[in-house]
């Protein structure tokens, strides 16, 4: 059962991708990008409703996948949810609350957590 809605998954490792794509897809459309650029493209392709987005990654990351997200007419009013293995303390939590990030899912994360903060978003 599909609620239509599409979310974008920008992460590097390739299990993090497979593991929420696993648990999401029932409920969501999954489209997946393995680093910044191509997340960047495939926002702009695909326009999700949501976007999970690891804040390391190589070449670009996310917080500059973020700044350029909100840059753009096309992509500025998707809402993005960081998921990092960072600390959310202190000097991080106050940068991603700044850059415009709408909530923030630790990693190792937690599937009922990732899935309760998606649907809480989305009033589900």
């Amino acid at each position: 059962m599909s609620s239509n809605k599409k979310i974008l998954i920008i992460d590097d490792e390739k299990i993090n991708i497979m593991a929420l794509a696993h648990f999401l897809t029932p409920q969501y459309e999954i489209l997946i990008a393995k680093n910044g650029e191509l997340g960047l493209k495939a926002a702009e392709k695909h326009i999700p409703d949501l976007i999970l987005l690891d804040i390391i990654m190589p070449e670009m990351d996310g917080y500059e996948v973020l700044k350029k997200l909100k840059e753009s007419d096309v992509t500025k009013n998707i809402p993005v949810i960081f998921i990092s293995g960072l600390a959310n303390t202190g000097e991080n939590n106050e940068k991603d609350n700044l850059q415009g990030a709408v909530d923030y899912i630790s990693k190792p994360f937690d599937k009922d957590i990732v899935k309760d903060k998606i649907n809480s978003f989305f009033n589900l």
